[in-house]
């Protein structure tokens, strides 16, 4: 449903995209992940027909994004980061707003905009302003507004930026059943764990360049099987501890001095648990807490695009 090949945008003498390769299945989410500035916003405008490439070619939905944009926006809907919803109007207002901008007839607006309400649980907020609604409210309020002409590929950039947990949780609902539905979903976050949560794949984005993609499973198992964390009460013996654990583990530790944490990847979980307990013991060193392990997408995303850690060789 979304294809790009060698995908490329400057702006001056800054390149935002430089040969950008995707390819996203019809009835999945793909989570474009990456550092502030390596284009995700850009990529996101592009297969949207707001900002035009300067190379490459874009595939959205079946349509060429710059010999058919048209057709595109009929297909698409589109979340940005800041709320488009007009808040001194009701959630039922807004929507049937939104029908009448998109040519609907006052009926099948009203209409369309009662079934919004239902699907996202918004059904009784009755005349209240969306300034008064929670901002998971105004959110989901936001992704019905984008389904008004029930589009095939909806993008999401950075959706639940600013959301409390539980504003996360509503939206990321609703996003599973829209996708359920069979919409297909280009989502742009800040939130690993949003990725691990919803993403089937998952490309990473660094310096205008796709530099890793496959599922969030695979990207973890590329970083490594089982770590050993081992949390220190005094951060002044991170370099003996470490030093320990990297023995018994056989692979570099890495510390985090603010964590007082060391990591180490482990072939043998339970015997590299009781050597490293042992180990540690025997150096007499004064362990706060010690846990077997699986890699997090966060760490994939710091390994791939610049960890800040120290790694104390085996």
């Amino acid at each position: 449903m979304i294809i790009t090949e060698g995908l490329r945008k400057r702006f001056g003498e800054r390149t935002a995209l430089d040969g950008v390769d995707l390819d996203v299945a019809a009835g999945t989410v793909c989570g474009l992940l990456g550092p502030n500035g390596t284009g995700k916003t850009t990529a996101v405008r592009i297969l949207t027909t707001l900002l035009r490439a300067d190379g490459g070619r874009a595939e959205v939905a079946g349509f060429d994004v710059a010999r058919e944009p048209g057709e595109v926006r009929r297909s698409i809907g589109l979340v940005g980061q800041h709320a488009a919803v007009d808040e001194a109007l009701s959630a039922h207002q807004n929507l049937e707003l939104f029908g009448r901008l998109y040519h609907l007839g006052k009926a099948m607006a009203r209409a369309r905009a009662r079934e919004l309400l239902d699907r996202f649980a918004l059904a009784d907020t009755g005349s209240k302003a969306v300034k008064q609604f929670s901002g998971g409210m105004r959110r989901r309020l936001d992704l019905a507004a984008s389904l008004i002409l029930a589009p095939r590929v909806l993008f999401l950039d950075e959706p639940t930026t600013g959301l409390d947990p539980r504003g996360r949780n509503e939206v990321w609902a609703a996003v599973r059943a829209l996708v359920a539905d069979g919409t297909t979903v280009l989502l742009t976050t800040q939130y690993l764990e949003e990725a691990d949560q919803l993403a089937d794949r998952i490309s990473v984005l660094d310096h205008g360049r796709v530099i890793a993609e496959g599922t969030p499973a695979a990207l973890k198992s590329d970083l490594g099987g089982d770590r050993l964390d081992v949390v220190l009460h005094d951060a002044a013996d991170l370099d003996r501890a470490a030093a320990v654990l990297a023995r018994v583990a056989g692979a570099a530790a890495e510390t985090d001095p603010d964590a007082r944490r060391i990591s180490a990847p482990v072939r043998d979980r339970v015997s590299s648990l009781a050597d490293a307990a042992r180990a540690l013991r025997d150096a007499e060193l004064s362990i706060a807490d010690v846990a077997l392990r699986r890699p997090t997408l966060d760490e994939v995303f710091l390994h791939l695009t610049g960890p800040d850690t120290k790694k104390v060789p085996a």
